[in-house]
């Protein structure tokens, strides 16, 4: 079902004789970050030192602090995010699990067998 290749895209074959399905793996992270970014409780994505300076300059990337593995016909995530004080961290990221899993099967297709999930800091502004 799934081809994990040097060129980090997930191949479909659906089957039939009217070609493959190519999904970058820039869009299997895009999905996850919008995923999270729409959980209640979720203040923003958190990345390395590197991804930060990229945020600050301006670039906002939806990939930041999101690592997907493909494993032979599933993948896991990791996603490091900052969560807003106040919020129960476990049932944010619970949240954050459930919301992956679901975007990821819905738009593409991909079962998702973990999520991982990293709260690196709690957002105190309101």
């Amino acid at each position: 079902m799934a081809d994990n290749n040097k060129e980090n895209k997930y191949v479909l074959d659906n089957g039939s004789n009217e070609g493959i399905i190519q999904i970058a793996d820039d869009v299997v992270s895009s999905i996850v970050g919008l995923a999270v970014t729409e959980v209640d409780g979720v203040s923003k994505l958190t990345g390395d030192i590197t991804r930060e300076i990229i945020s600050k300059l301006g670039k906002n990337n939806l990939s930041k602090g999101i690592k997907v593995t493909y494993e032979e016909d599933s993948v896991s995530v990791d996603v490091s995010v900052c969560v807003k004080f106040g919020y129960n961290i476990v049932e944010v990221s619970k949240a954050v699990q459930d919301k992956v899993k679901q975007s990821l099967l819905t738009m593409t297709g991909l079962k998702c067998s973990v999520v991982n999930v990293r709260v690196s800091n709690i957002d105190f502004t309101e």
